[in-house]
């Protein structure tokens, strides 16, 4: 399903801007401009401007946007690709999804389109907001996003200054009866629910739509899980150059689902909210190594059930919990530690490059698979410390604060023994950077405990121990235990 069969009138006004303008030095206005810098700039322009006059906007998009970085902020040159960019989107928007089967179409669809026309009108009204075919400009842009009252502004302020615009005066019927019409007939023209506002994929109602170049719609969600098997359309298998970063929803369709389905939309937005939005004692679980609270770590994640659930994990609160397999069980263990996504960065194959910190720990009581990954129901542990002025209570400060003593010193003659060994420095140097106040001596045992190198066994016991002095008293003799072994090699 393509979104120009619910759009008000896509067609139903002319293409707008008919041609594009040349580039000519005397337009310049600069005696700084090098002559070989224009006749760089004159060449894209001039292919650029055939181009479009044959219909292959893209190339002509392409050819704008070299002279652009030639010639940055030129209003010639940006209203011109403005244009291109507004006919590509309304040729999209047009095309019937079935045209791709015989002629699929690669790149970007045609809301993205709109939207990067509309950044260049809004650059060019900046600098030639007394030509009225930046009001054009503008307006289509705005109305190709489905901005109607917006677009309708600009419009107005357009015909006053040429009140004979035919283009304008057009676009401004269609708008007026857009905005006062729409509220009145919609319960006339309310269209049927039927299977063509479903997703193919999940064959529920589409939610948070988008729609591919080669016209087929899906659930934002549904798309990019398939995309993380495949880079091709689930229907007609034409490759996609997509992804969450570049690819926005669907205006049109987005807009007509919600106005006519709203209480099946309200129950698609709460189904993707609790998959998003776990809760305070729901985790997903990645399944690796143990990590310890006060621990940082860089992560690649490349498998399909990951990549979706961090999608996931940063549109709701960027925690997880990081747990490795009982060794005596071969299950999932049962203490685990919830980390924080601290960076995220997306990569062009999908994949996602990650850097965590590690935050509380917790105890599993039970968990099921979603969607190919782990959730877990989880219960948070706190170590069982001696209370406020009690004399307990001071010793465990005073053996924090010893502990942290030592571990500077022992910072400082790890540090100066991994001298020729950078990457062993880079660690030693990233859990520096981790250390917490001794004030906090629960937290402080557990960066005492990361300097060292530990078996999966002996970490995953430092989880489930709950009293600090102990697990102070531990750090400290992995410590020992470690400078002892450097020293006998």
């Amino acid at each position: 399903m393509s979104e120009n069969e619910n759009s008000p009138a896509i067609g139903s006004f002319s293409d707008g801007i008919d041609d594009v303008e040349e580039f000519v030095f005397a337009n310049e206005g600069e005696s700084s401009m090098t002559n070989e810098r224009f006749q760089q700039v004159f060449e894209f322009v001039q292919t650029g401007n055939q181009a479009f006059r044959r219909k292959r906007f893209e190339e002509a998009i392409n050819c704008y946007s070299k002279a652009i970085l030639v010639k940055p902020g030129d209003p010639i040159i940006l209203s011109n690709r403005c244009a291109a960019y507004i006919r590509l989107s309304q040729f999209l928007k047009g095309r019937a999804p079935s045209a791709s089967e015989y002629n699929p179409l690669y790149g970007l669809d045609p809301t993205t389109h709109a939207e990067l026309a509309l950044k260049d009108a809004e650059k060019v009204m900046t600098c030639r907001n007394n030509s009225v075919k930046s009001y054009i400009l503008q307006a289509d842009a705005l109305f190709l996003l489905e901005r109607y009252e917006p677009a309708r502004d600009v419009v107005i302020a357009g015909l006053q200054l040429d009140p004979l615009c035919t283009h304008l005066q057009a676009l401004l019927l269609i708008l007026e009866r857009t905005c006062t019409g729409s509220g009145r007939g919609r319960n006339r023209e309310k269209p049927e629910r039927s299977d063509e506002f479903d997703c193919t994929l999940c064959l529920k109602l589409l939610y948070e739509p988008i729609t591919t170049p080669c016209g087929h719609s899906f659930c934002r969600s549904c798309l990019f899980q398939s995309m993380d098997r495949s880079n091709k359309c689930p229907l007609c298998r034409t490759v996609l150059f997509i992804s969450p970063r570049t690819c926005a929803i669907s205006v049109t369709l987005n807009n007509i689902i919600q106005k006519n389905f709203p209480e099946e939309y309200a129950e698609r937005k709460s189904e993707n909210d609790n998959l998003v939005k776990l809760g305070v004692d729901l985790m997903p679980l990645f399944v690796m190594d143990v990590v310890l609270p006060c621990e940082k770590l860089p992560l690649n994640i490349f498998e399909p059930r990951y990549r979706l659930m961090v999608r996931r994990i940063m549109e709701g609160n960027h925690r997880m919990g990081m747990v490795t397999l009982d060794s005596t069980t071969g299950q999932i263990a049962d203490f685990a530690c919830e980390v924080e996504i601290t960076e995220c960065e997306p990569l062009p194959d999908g994949r996602f490059y990650i850097e965590v910190e590690g935050r509380r720990r917790f105890r599993i009581l039970r968990s099921w698979d979603q969607d190919g990954y782990r959730v877990a129901e989880v219960e948070w542990i706190q170590d069982v410390n001696p209370a406020e002025g009690t004399r307990e209570r001071t010793d465990l400060q005073e053996l924090a604060s010893n502990a942290a003593e030592y571990a500077q010193m022992w910072i400082t003659r790890a540090k100066e023994a991994a001298r020729q060994d950078r990457r062993r420095l880079a660690e030693i140097l990233n859990v520096e950077a981790m250390m917490p106040t001794k004030e906090d001596p629960e937290r402080f045992s557990f960066w005492l405990t990361t300097l060292s190198r530990r078996r999966p066994s002996e970490r995953l016991d430092l989880l489930r121990l709950k009293d600090t002095k102990e697990r102070l008293g531990r750090g400290l003799i992995y410590l020992r235990q470690e400078e002892q072994g450097c020293r006998l090699q």
